[in-house]
């Protein structure tokens, strides 16, 4: 007899039976209820009978059946990352940090790229939603902004955080990134090195973080007495490709800008592209300042100055908010820190 048939003889099993919910309620002498909530990490069981029901469990060899577990919950244990991203490291980064928080929880992510201009794009997320009866969502910018996609959620009861630049919820279903911090803060860097003559790339319109973001960096440059000329602004689409080609723009003004801050990393590459090109050296010729922080900017020469925003823990931050109910918590007196971005300076800026 074999190691599981004795424990299955002791449990009342006939040898080679596979035990159910209703044996492990039985023999640890709970009921069926409240073996699903513990299977479930519901954060509405006694400790004494969490430990006693989930030794059951192991000397049993129980395996819960997880598409039972979605229909008892009318829900699949999923969490759906809904975007309309141009950066893919921005995307992955955000990818991580979520499945850091859901490590261990029982849940799984999914990820929905979308295009936030299409036509169809309510009813596509409507179907995304119904079809994996998610147990909630995450939304980045610009998703996060779409208030269409929201009365969505809401009509389907479907929990959601919105990530954004700038408050747009209750504070439960809201993580902000106050991306006009960072990008002050890049403004007077550039001034105190003594630049006045600044280019500016955008991201764009669809993105509330570029008004927010320029708003920022517009606010920074006046605390220093500096005003950002128009004829320096030009509108890029958060892309390696917009940056050149917005770089190529900026630098064919006479004169040129002796520094250009973008609105995020990619873009800033493409300035480095621009400039390498046109012979120009990097900072002796240029100075530039990206936003974002992501792993390139580290790993390109000169190395780049930029606004760090902790995407990862943004993204662990936010599915952290949607589990806490989950966990008897509420999410909106979670002990988070408040997202703050913060200036990176490293060799792709310096004085005049």
């Amino acid at each position: 007899m074999t190691d599981d048939d004795t424990t299955s003889a002791r449990a009342g099993l006939k040898p080679g039976k596979r035990p159910t919910i209703n044996d492990v309620a039985r023999i640890a002498e709970v009921s069926k209820k409240t073996v699903s909530r513990v299977i479930n990490q519901s954060p509405f069981v006694r400790e004494e009978t969490r430990v006693r029901v989930n030794q059951v469990i192991e000397e049993l060899g129980f395996t819960p059946d997880a598409q039972a577990r979605g229909l008892a919950f009318r829900r699949s244990f999923l969490v759906g990352l809904i975007y309309d991203n141009p950066s893919p490291n921005y995307v992955v980064n955000m990818q991580q940090g979520v499945l850091d928080a859901l490590r261990g929880s029982g849940l799984e992510l999914v990820v929905h790229p979308c295009v936030r201009t299409s036509e169809t794009l309510v009813a596509d997320i409507r179907a995304f939603v119904e079809r994996q009866k998610l147990f909630g969502v995450i939304l980045p910018p610009s998703m996060s902004e779409d208030e269409r996609v929201i009365e969505v959620l809401r009509e389907l009861d479907c929990p959601y955080v919105r990530i954004a630049s700038v408050s747009l919820d209750e504070a439960g279903s809201m993580l902000v990134t106050n991306d006009h911090l960072g990008a002050a803060e890049a403004g007077r860097h550039l001034a105190d090195l003594g630049h006045s003559r600044i280019g500016f790339i955008s991201g764009p319109a669809l993105f509330r973080s570029s008004a927010v973001r320029g708003g920022g960096f517009r606010e920074g440059l006046a605390e220093k007495g500096i005003t950002l000329d128009d004829r320096y602004v030009a509108v890029g689409a958060y892309t390696f490709e917009s940056g050149v080609e917005a770089a190529r723009t900026l630098l064919a003004l006479d004169p040129p800008p002796t520094a250009i801050f973008t609105g995020n990393d990619e873009m800033a590459l493409g300035v480095f592209k621009v400039a390498r090109d046109m012979g120009l050296e990097i900072p002796r010729d240029l100075s530039v300042v990206g936003y974002d922080d992501l792993p390139m900017a580290s790993r390109v020469w000169p190395n780049l100055t930029s606004v760090r925003l902790p995407i990862r823990d943004m993204g662990r931050m936010a599915a952290e908010k949607l589990l806490a109910p989950m966990r008897g918590l509420d999410p909106a007196k979670l002990n988070q820190p408040e997202v703050r971005p913060s200036l990176v300076v490293r060799d792709s800026a310096k004085a005049l």
